[in-house]
């Protein structure tokens, strides 16, 4: 049910290819994922990105991650970007975690969904 990786921080990421549109992105709409590079954590932590609504997006984590361990709302952290265009490089956004919402039945039962808010930009990937 949930989209995401889970990699070793020594193994490469590899992403799939993105949707084209022919009109111009919001921020919400032009990454297709996104991935936890977090301190003293082994993992790298990539899942898909929902746009669950025009103002922000969010990501579906399983209610038995350890992700969720490290995560806070009101956290701003930041995280590495894939676009939806395999031409654009993967960036690096300061991101704060808008909600974290517990779902216990529907769709997305037996996980989280963690709302994130894109706070500023700060450089490129490589």
């Amino acid at each position: 049910m949930a989209s995401f990786v889970l990699v070793k921080k020594e193994n490469v990421v590899t992403s799939k290819q993105g949707e084209k549109r022919s009109e111009s992105r919001t921020t919400v709409d032009e990454y297709h994922s996104v991935e936890f590079i977090l301190p003293n954590v082994e993992f790298i932590y990539q899942f898909r990105i929902w746009n669950m609504s025009p103002q922000g997006m969010c990501i579906v984590v399983r209610k038995d991650s350890g992700l969720l361990k490290h995560l806070n709302v009101g956290d701003v952290i930041d995280l590495r970007y894939h676009p939806n265009d395999l031409k654009d490089p993967a960036v690096n956004l300061r991101t704060e975690i808008r909600h974290i919402t517990k779902q216990e039945e529907g769709k997305f039962k037996h996980h989280s969904l963690v709302g994130l808010v894109i706070a500023e930009k700060q450089s490129h990937g490589e």
